[in-house]
């Protein structure tokens, strides 16, 4: 029996682990298509100009300064909530 549960952990793990990975796709893809449509401006060549590298070097960089932002706050919020929420509960006695 300790196989079976055992099993189905490693399938919650890859489960889990294949989210976290089609989450992270979905959000690189998204940062591309976004930084590529505000950036690249020329189509006549086949190289990049450099102010459409620094263009997308900074698209990209504020994109993940801000997401690491908002990370952070939800956090903040949650760290919050939760205190909040152990204080209701102490103080109606549901603890």
């Amino acid at each position: 029996m300790v196989e079976a549960g055992h099993n189905a952990s490693i399938e919650n793990l890859d489960k889990d682990q294949m989210k976290t990975f089609s989450d992270f796709l979905m959000s690189y893809n998204k940062l591309s298509e976004m930084c590529f449509m505000d950036c690249v401006r020329d189509f006549t060549s086949r190289i990049t100009k450099d102010n459409e590298e620094r263009c997308a070097l900074n698209c990209m960089e504020k994109y993940l300064k801000m997401n690491q932002r908002i990370s952070q706050r939800f956090q903040e919020f949650q760290m919050i909530a939760n205190e909040n929420a152990l204080a209701m509960a102490q103080k109606t006695g549901k603890l």
